[in-house]
């Protein structure tokens, strides 16, 4: 089984390239962004938790986010495998990951990480925020925020897969193909590994 963690700030391309990959390799997307914005519009209890966060450019807790993964995962035994975006973004979640993905006999196969400088990344979210209508988008300073705190973070998180020779960086910035294939060269390799 093919499990992938896709990793970059938030206006990395992560979006785009986990889209390009999905079709590819015939993956289940796990982002927890889509995961917890359902949650948001179905009125949830949850959803209503979380937004109060994300309007305030936090992260939302830990166990919450592992319980929704979990059920995804469950459902969807006989996947060719999971793209994780946005997922894990600090060292304990990408522990619980790995745990959770040994009681189904997988683990992850690799990570690639997207990577942009923190001025490109508040362009593209400012003009995200013009298009998509995230009010999380359209605020420079919650923008700077949420850049500074998934360095803070998630840099830990990139150590944690390179330890275990699984963290491959991609140059965020370029043509979406150029990115594309340089992934998907990644991922190859992994397989064959």
């Amino acid at each position: 089984m093919l499990n992938i963690v896709l990793f970059g700030p938030p206006g990395a391309g992560k979006g785009t390239q986990s889209q390009k990959l999905i079709e590819k390799y015939q993956l289940i997307h796990l982002s927890t962004g889509d995961l917890l914005r359902s949650e948001i519009a179905q009125g949830t209890q949850l959803g209503l938790q979380a937004k109060k966060l994300m309007d305030e450019g936090l992260l939302v807790p830990d166990e919450v986010v592992i319980g929704m993964i979990e059920s995804k995962i469950a459902d969807n035994r006989t996947a060719a495998g999971f793209i994780f975006d946005g997922f894990p973004r600090t060292v304990p979640q990408a522990e619980a990951l790995d745990q959770l993905l040994e009681k189904y006999d997988q683990g992850i196969s690799c990570m690639i990480a997207l990577q942009v400088d923190e001025e490109e990344l508040t362009k593209r979210l400012l003009l995200r925020g013009k298009t998509s209508g995230r009010p999380d988008d359209a605020d420079e300073t919650l923008i700077r925020k949420r850049v500074q705190e998934y360095n803070t973070k998630t840099t830990p998180v990139a150590d944690y897969y390179a330890q275990q020779g699984k963290f491959y960086a991609v140059d965020g910035i370029g043509e979406i193909e150029e990115i594309f294939t340089k992934s998907c060269e990644i991922i190859e390799a992994c397989q064959v590994a």
